[in-house]
């Protein structure tokens, strides 16, 4: 439709057909076809239609109309948007989980997506989980010989070749004193225990094993590996290592204390995770191009417009107030071209400033009394006022005389 040359202003009523708006957001609703015209009525008779012609025409009304329905929507989506956001981090915005409206008109429950994988990230530091794979390689021990280098050896066991941009973190190093329980005497023929004699007290000491006739407290058996672990740890240097930078030391020095000799003591083995794959993960959901787009922020939470025909009375008298404020506004911008109007032995000054500022003024005042609103209904504002009220309720019941029993 071409509004290229000029039109006459708005007669007192008109016709709304799909197209005369500029986005066509609602065209296609019963409800916001049927109310157009009636809009269009009811803003032309706030700025003084029929006793002052109205410089506008039928689209300006249906555009202003349009505007109206968006700023609620938008203003609706915010409070929504900060009340589910966190229960669908992750989720993709093409899955099929969303319809052609997306979230909206849907409720959105708790989900514990995020903090799964949130806790996934977690699990990758306290080795207790996660999604970064572990590798292991070993190192080829020399009698003698404490330094190594980790680098040559991830790349002699996996052929992978580490650098400043690809580094490794240590997360197990597989060096370890020899197991308490193999310098522990069998305890199942009572050697060592000292036990012997009391056995042949009781006539035990013939039978093979004899101490299956006794019984001893588990933590006999605890305490002694505990000494043995403690006369290592104490008296002898303890199997250990260090790391720094790219090298690793190894206590003991390798073929003393208990460590065996080459060949049967060769290798040390150390579990690693490549820094690339720890970061990644760190981004918990990935990106877009691994997981087509996953709601990461506000700005991609499929929320679309609200459909007209499912908003409340309350919600149209706030559209219809917020539109007329519009109407009064771009009415004092076409005022304003032509301030002052000749007319025979004088002029007419006509009062766009004015109209420019009360509509201003009044989408300012229908903005701030919507968000006051929509505030209130925000989750963590909704679970305080329900904390309010079950402490006010259980005021209320303590006051209530209990009955007397009488037996």
């Amino acid at each position: 439709m071409d509004y290229s040359e000029n039109k006459p202003i708005w007669p007192g009523s008109s016709s709304f057909s799909s197209g005369k708006t500029p986005f066509g957001f609602f065209d296609a609703d019963p409800s916001f076809q049927t109310e157009a015209d009636s809009f269009a009525k009811f803003a032309a008779n706030h700025v003084g239609y029929p006793i002052m012609d109205v410089e506008l025409i039928d689209i300006n009304f249906y555009t202003a109309f349009e505007a109206a329905v968006i700023e609620y929507s938008n203003q609706v989506n915010q409070i929504n948007i900060v009340n589910n956001l966190v229960n669908t981090l992750g989720i993709k915005t093409g899955s099929d989980f969303f319809s052609s409206q997306g979230l909206t008109g849907a409720v959105v429950g708790n989900s514990m997506g995020y903090i799964t994988k949130l806790a996934k990230a977690y699990g990758t530091e306290a080795d207790s989980g996660g999604n970064v794979k572990w590798y292991s390689a070993s190192i080829d021990v020399q009698d003698g010989k404490q330094t190594y280098s980790i680098r040559e050896a991830v790349s002699a066991s996996l052929g992978i070749e580490v650098t400043n941009n690809n580094g490794i973190e240590i997360k197990r190093v597989l060096h370890n004193t020899p197991p308490a329980i193999i310098r522990y005497f069998d305890p199942f023929v009572g050697t060592g225990l000292g036990s012997q004699q009391m056995l042949d007290a009781f006539d035990f000491g013939g039978f093979s094993p004899s101490v299956n006739f006794m019984m001893m407290p588990i933590h006999m058996d605890l305490f002694r590996i505990q000494t043995i672990e403690f006369n290592d740890r104490i008296r002898k240097s303890h199997f250990s290592f260090d790391i720094h930078g790219d090298d690793i030391r190894i206590y003991p020095v390798p073929g003393t204390q208990g460590t065996m000799s080459t060949p049967f003591y060769d290798k040390v083995w150390f579990e690693f995770i490549f820094e690339e794959d720890k970061t990644n993960d760190g981004v918990l959901f990935g990106n877009s191009a691994l997981l087509n787009d996953v709601i990461s922020d506000a700005s991609n939470i499929p929320y679309t417009y609200q459909k007209y025909n499912n908003i409340n009375d309350m919600g149209r008298s706030w559209i219809y107030r917020y539109g007329a404020a519009l109407i009064k506004e771009t009415l004092g911008y076409v005022r304003n071209k032509y301030s002052n109007v000749p007319i025979p032995g004088g002029e007419v000054t006509l009062n766009g400033s004015d109209l420019v500022s009360q509509g201003q003024s009044e989408k300012d005042a229908l903005i701030t009394q919507l968000r006051e609103f929509l505030d209130k209904l925000t989750k963590e504002q909704m679970l305080t006022r329900q904390g309010t009220e079950a402490t006010q309720q259980m005021e209320i019941l303590a006051k209530v005389p209990l009955k007397i029993y009488i037996g």
